[in-house]
């Protein structure tokens, strides 16, 4: 039985009266109490989170309508900027920040009646893809605590997962919503590159950024990614869409044609993760969906290109972390330059500062040409090559991960092995396409999950035919 019935039923049943936004919210933060155990938040919103619930219970009493999603209580990754406890992105270099301002997509949905209740732990800034980068702790996996949860949204995806809310805010830079999703056995989605603004979000890659969804259900995620979608004046980076209305989750008309992607179904992929794809593309197939193998030549390269493009990116926003403005800053510093140097020396932790220095090398002069310049030649080809897919597919599929969840501390000591991990989820961050991740069954007790891609902009289409291949799933 879970905790939390849908979100379109909570917020009728707080605009109704049937239930109290207070009540909902006081349930959420009992259960995170409850279940501390898998280090999955940072810090509760408590004061102000009961703040807003008291005010839209007294507004409904007086005959107001609190929105679609009034009195829904979510949890935010803790690089978006929130009122009510401070803002880390789970770094030494941010603690104690409190923010100015709330990040436009927390607006959106407080405009709707959702209640923040807590912020979700993650890797530092957003750089890893298992939650032990954190600087405060690791998140674990809540099926099995000596799993990760993934990440680098792991805490995200673990408070779902444990249905301590209904849904949950992440970023997916090159995986960071869909792994953990799949890892934890959630519903993730990453939209087209833009369509939620990054305003008020702590930037770790400004050109792959992307702020999605973590539910329990299609249907939930395709309402919160309706609320927080559109043009931002604060982000010139966001788009509109022909087709926002996500929530009518349309089933497909006529025949729809997929594509498998080649690429992924290679050695390197789990034999039992592959048996339980396999057994979904023979549903699939059986249900009269048209199959079809896809080719992207260019795809092996792609894990290459994300960790040249990336870390170049993360060097240049990072750089504005240098003690002097906000954040941590070394106050024993005997001239600017040892301020630049301490605090950034002790703010960082291990993985920002190999990124940094990645970063920094590829831009630097001397190896521009040879590798990030090379690299963007090589996303260019990926993005012609997933174009001329989507010619001939309505959606493409393959695994989120390689494998299920592994052991805490297994890849710690390797970077370049634990980067591999982020193999089956880059590309698609590259290109700007949305990705959606769905659960499909478990391997060894552990959850498993599949990819399913569209064409940028298709996220009506894509949240559709999600919606019809979890209900064949769960027949």
């Amino acid at each position: 039985m879970t905790n939390w019935p849908s979100i379109f039923q909570l917020a009728e049943d707080v605009n109704s009266g049937k239930t109290a936004a207070t009540a909902l919210v006081k349930k959420a933060l009992m259960l995170i109490d409850e279940n501390t155990e898998y280090q999955a938040v940072i810090a509760k919103t408590e004061e102000r989170a009961l703040g807003r619930a008291k005010q839209i219970d007294e507004d409904i009493r007086s005959g107001k309508k609190a929105g679609r999603l009034a009195g829904v209580p979510f949890v935010a990754k803790d690089n978006f900027l929130v009122f009510g406890a401070d803002t880390t992105a789970a770094s030494n270099i941010l603690k104690g920040f409190s923010a100015p301002y709330q990040a436009t997509a927390i607006e959106k949905l407080e405009a709707e009646g959702a209640i923040c209740v807590a912020k979700a732990n993650l890797d530092a800034f957003g750089h890893g893809t298992t939650t032990e980068n954190s600087d405060f702790f690791t998140t674990y996996n809540p099926k099995d605590k000596a799993k990760v949860a993934g990440g680098s949204s792991g805490g995200s995806a673990t408070v779902v997962a444990l249905d301590l809310v209904p849904f949950s805010l992440g970023t997916d830079t090159g995986g960071s919503i869909r792994l953990p999703a799949s890892f934890c056995g959630v519903v993730g989605y990453k939209p087209t590159y833009g369509l939620v603004s990054r305003s008020g979000v702590v930037a770790m890659a400004s050109s792959t950024d992307t702020i999605g969804v973590l539910a329990n259900s299609v249907e939930d995620t395709a309402l919160v990614m309706e609320i927080m979608s559109g043009k931002d004046k604060l982000d010139s980076t966001t788009i509109e869409i022909e087709n926002n209305h996500f929530s009518e989750l349309k089933q497909p008309e006529g025949p729809v044609k997929i594509g498998i992607v080649k690429q992924y179904f290679t050695e390197v992929l789990n034999v039992k993760v592959k048996d339980l794809i396999d057994g979904v593309i023979d549903k699939l197939d059986s249900n009269g969906v048209i199959l079809a193998e896809v080719s992207l030549p260019s795809l092996p390269l792609a894990l290459a290109t994300y960790y040249i493009l990336v870390p170049a990116e993360i060097s240049s926003n990072l750089s504005r972390y240098d003690g002097q403005r906000y954040g941590y800053s070394e106050t024993d510093a005997k001239s600017l330059e040892d301020s630049y140097l301490d605090s950034r020396s002790q703010g960082f932790g291990a993985e920002a500062k190999r990124r940094i220095m990645i970063g920094t090398y590829v831009l630097s002069s001397g190896y521009y040409d040879a590798y990030y310049k090379r690299a963007q030649t090589v996303r260019t080809k990926l993005i012609n090559e997933f174009n001329q897919a989507f010619k001939k597919v309505d959606y493409l599929i393959g695994p989120t991960s390689t494998s299920v969840a592994f052991n805490v501390g297994e890849f710690t000591n390797d970077p370049l092995a634990m980067y591999l991990n982020d193999l089956m989820t880059v590309a698609s961050s590259l290109v700007g396409i949305p990705t959606i991740d769905i659960p499909i069954g478990t391997v060894d007790n552990l959850p498993v999950g599949m990819q399913i891609m569209a064409a940028q902009k298709k996220d009506y289409e894509l949240l559709g035919f999600s919606k019809y291949v979890e209900e064949l799933l769960n027949v």
